[in-house]
């Protein structure tokens, strides 16, 4: 877990399927310095163990709940994109003293009928590039490509950066093409359903969606979110983003960054 120290309670943030703590840097240094953030690294990203799949979402869960038991997290900010928009969700109804308020970032929460169907067919994922000379030529073929070209240009140098570990003369992704075709491959299961304990979390809750298509998983849909997900939460808000694709933290830190501002 990566950490910014500052005074509690905490800002925590939980990345996307495929990334690591480090894509948050570009929002976190646009907040008050003063604050603490946490950036934890699920399992099988970045520098956390690498178990052998599958990878349930159910996993994710529990182990930022342990988390925040071992650090006795209270009334910390949740931010979480994609999978960590649904982890963060799943902790909060788990252990609801972790948050007072939740920022959900295009959350990979479906729709209750795209439950307990089959899984995406994620074979393309794992034929992914895994093994690169350097960050720099990582980052030199990614730019400029889809979905590549709508990122901020620093957060791909971040991504880039982090997302990848030596390995010999040269580096490896962090989190492996299986591991990641693994998670997206596990996003319907059933255990993955959110919606029977949505009603059950109090806390407010800001749903950003994305307006524009930015991901092949989705096919001709912008989001993997839900519409009605905001509705579903007691305290929840809505709000539609028609020029962002579902990857809006790396398009926009700076428009996040002021999202999270507002809940401080």
């Amino acid at each position: 877990m990566w950490e910014w120290p500052g005074k509690d309670p905490p800002l925590l943030f939980a990345h996307a399927t495929g990334f690591h703590g480090r894509c948050w840097d570009q929002v976190i240094r646009l907040l008050p310095q003063e604050r603490r953030c946490l950036a934890p690294e699920a399992r099988g990203h970045g520098r956390s163990s690498k178990p052998a799949p599958p990878y349930h979402w159910a996993a994710f869960a529990r182990d930022l709940v342990s988390i925040a038991e071992q650090l006795g997290l209270s009334e910390a900010i949740g931010i979480g994109h994609s999978m960590g928009a649904h982890t963060i969700t799943s902790v909060a109804a788990e252990r609801p003293a972790t948050f007072s308020k939740l920022l959900l970032l295009d959350p990979t929460i479906r729709r209750p009928d795209q439950y307990g169907i089959p899984p995406f067919d994620a074979s393309f994922i794992r034929k992914r590039r895994r093994r690169w000379p350097s960050p720099d030529a990582m980052w030199e073929s990614f730019r400029g490509r889809p979905p590549f070209d709508m990122w901020n240009d620093a957060v791909l140098r971040d991504y880039c950066n982090y997302g990848l570990l030596p390995q010999g003369d040269d580096y490896v992704l962090a989190c492996a093409p299986e591991a990641e075709a693994s998670v997206y491959e596990c996003s319907r299961e059933q255990e993955a359903n959110l919606h029977p304990v949505i009603p059950g979390i109090t806390q407010p809750v800001t749903v950003l969606r994305a307006g524009a298509v930015g991901n092949p998983l989705f096919n001709a849909d912008p989001s993997p979110t839900d519409p009605q997900l905001a509705a579903r939460f007691p305290r929840g808000r809505d709000v539609l983003l028609q020029e962002l694709s579902h990857y809006l933290p790396m398009e926009a830190p700076a428009l996040v960054a002021e999202y999270v501002r507002d809940l401080l």
